[in-house]
C-alpha cells in the first residue's frame, strides 16, 4: 500500500497544511517541510524494490502503479528537489500574499507527479498528467502579475492541447492493441508485420509529453514561464515538472518501441533541434531565470538525444542508456541549484535583469561558491556531474 500512499499522502496534507495556515504559518512552513521530508524518505526506502500495486475498476479502466528501476530514480530525485524547495519557500516568501495557497497546489503538485513517476500503464500516467498540470498552473501564476498570467495561460493551453492529443492517441492504442499497460504493448507491438498505425499513435501520443518536458514545437511555455513564477515554482518546474515529461517519452521509446531505429531517429531529430534552440535562445536573454529556463530546454534536448541514440543503436545501447538517466539526474540537481541562487538574488533586488543586477554578488563569497558548482555542472566541466 506504500506505492498509493506515496500518491494521496501530499494530497490530503496539501488540505491539512491549507487548514494549518489559516491559523499559523509558521505551523504550517514546517509541517509542510515535514511532508516532503516523509515523501522524500519514503522514495528512498522504495526506489530498489520492484513491486506493483493494482487498483480495478477505478476510473473506469483501473490503475497501477509500480517501482523500481528508472521509476525509484525518478521519485528519489523528485524528493530532493521537492524537500530543498519547499525548505527555500519559508524564507522566499516571507513577504509574500497568497502563501496558503502556493503551499497547497504545490503539495497537490508532489501527488501528482509522484503518480506520474510510478505509473505502469498510459492510463494511470495521464490521470495524474493532468492533475499534476492543473495544479502547477497555480504555481506559474502565483504573483498574478500581468505577466504571470499571460504565462500561466500560455502554460495552461499548452497543456491542454498536448493532453486532450495525447488523449486521442491512447483511444486509438487501446482499440488496436486492447491495452495500455507499457509491458503488453511492447510484445505487442514487437509482434507486428506493420507498425505504420502504431507510430501514428505513438506520435499522438508523445504531444503531450513532449509538450510538458519542453520540447520542440510545444517549447513555447518554458521560456514563459520560469521568468514570471516564484523561484521555488521554478525549480519544481524545471528539475521535475519536465521529467514528467521525458517519462513519458521513455516509456514509448524504450518499452513500447524498444530497439525500433525508426522512432529513435524521429525522436533524436526533435531532440537535436531542442539542444540547439534552447541555447540559441538563452545566448540572447537578459533575464537570469529565462537564461537558466532556456539553458533547461537545450538540457532537455540532450536527454532527448540520449532516447533516441537508444533506439538507434539497438541491443548495444546501454552508453546512450546510462548517459540518458545519468543527465535527467544530473540536470535536476544542478538546475535545482542555479534556480535558488537565482532566487536568491531575486529575493534581495527583486529584479531579474543582468545588466541591472550585476556586481551585485562582488562580496557574496558563498552565493559565488554554491552558484559556481551549477555553472561549472552544466557547463560539463570535469570532475562535476555535467
Amino acid at each position: 500500500l506504500i506505492l498509493p500512499f506515496m500518491v494521496i499522502f501530499p494530497m490530503i496534507s496539501a488540505v491539512i497544511g491549507y487548514i494549518i495556515g489559516r491559523k499559523n504559518k509558521k505551523a504550517r512552513d514546517i509541517f509542510a517541510c515535514a511532508v516532503t521530508a516523509v515523501e522524500f524518505a519514503m522514495a528512498v526506502f522504495m526506489c530498489s524494490k520492484n513491486i506493483v500495486f493494482n487498483l480495478d475498476g477505478i476510473f473506469g479502466l483501473g490503475i497501477e502503479f509500480r517501482d523500481g528501476g528508472l521509476r525509484g530514480i525518478l521519485t528519489v530525485t523528485a524528493g530532493v528537489v521537492w524537500l530543498m524547495s519547499t525548505l527555500f519557500s519559508a524564507e522566499y516568501f516571507k513577504t509574500y500574499r497568497n502563501r496558503n495557497r502556493y503551499y497547497f497546489f504545490m503539495l497537490a503538485t508532489l501527488g501528482a507527479t509522484m503518480g506520474v513517476f510510478l505509473s505502469a500503464d498510459f492510463y494511470t500516467t495521464l490521470i495524474f498528467f493532468e492533475i499534476m498540470s492543473f495544479t502547477s498552473w497555480v504555481l506559474v501564476m502565483h504573483d498574478e502579475t500581468e505577466n504571470a498570467m499571460r504565462a500561466g495561460m500560455t502554460y495552461l493551453t499548452v497543456a491542454v492541447f498536448g493532453g486532450l492529443v495525447t488523449l486521442l492517441g491512447m483511444f486509438f492504442m487501446y482499440k488496436s492493441a486492447g491495452t495500455l499497460n507499457f509491458e503488453e504493448l511492447g510484445r505487442i507491438i514487437a509482434s507486428a508485420d506493420d507498425k505504420k498505425e502504431y507510430y501514428i499513435y505513438a506520435i499522438l501520443i508523445l504531444v503531450g509529453f513532449g509538450a510538458k518536458a519542453g520540447a520542440f514545437p510545444l517549447h513555447i511555455w518554458l521560456p514563459e514561464a520560469h521568468p514570471v513564477a516564484p523561484a521555488p515554482a521554478s525549480a519544481l518546474l524545471s528539475c521535475v515538472l519536465t521529467k514528467t515529461g521525458i517519462f513519458g517519452v521513455l516509456a514509448l521509446s524504450t518499452q513500447i518501441f524498444i530497439y525500433d531505429s525508426n522512432w529513435g531517429f524521429f525522436i533524436l531529430v526533435i531532440g537535436t533541434i531542442t539542444m540547439f534552440l534552447g541555447a540559441f535562445l538563452a545566448v540572447f536573454s537578459i533575464n537570469l531565470k529565462r537564461t537558466l529556463a532556456c539553458s533547461s530546454l537545450s538540457q532537455i534536448g540532450f536527454i532527448l538525444v540520449g532516447i533516441g541514440m537508444q533506439g538507434l543503436l539497438g541491443e548495444h545501447n546501454a552508453l546512450a542508456s546510462g548517459g540518458t538517466i545519468l543527465h535527467i539526474t544530473n540536470h535536476s540537481v544542478i538546475k535545482m541549484t542555479l534556480f535558488l541562487c537565482a532566487g536568491a538574488v531575486y529575493m534581495n533586488l527583486h529584479e531579474l535583469d543582468l545588466n541591472k543586477i550585476r556586481g551585485w554578488g562582488r562580496d557574496k563569497k558563498l552565493l559565488k561558491l554554491i552558484f559556481l558548482q551549477g555553472l561549472l555542472g552544466i557547463g560539463g566541466i570535469p570532475l562535476w556531474g555535467g
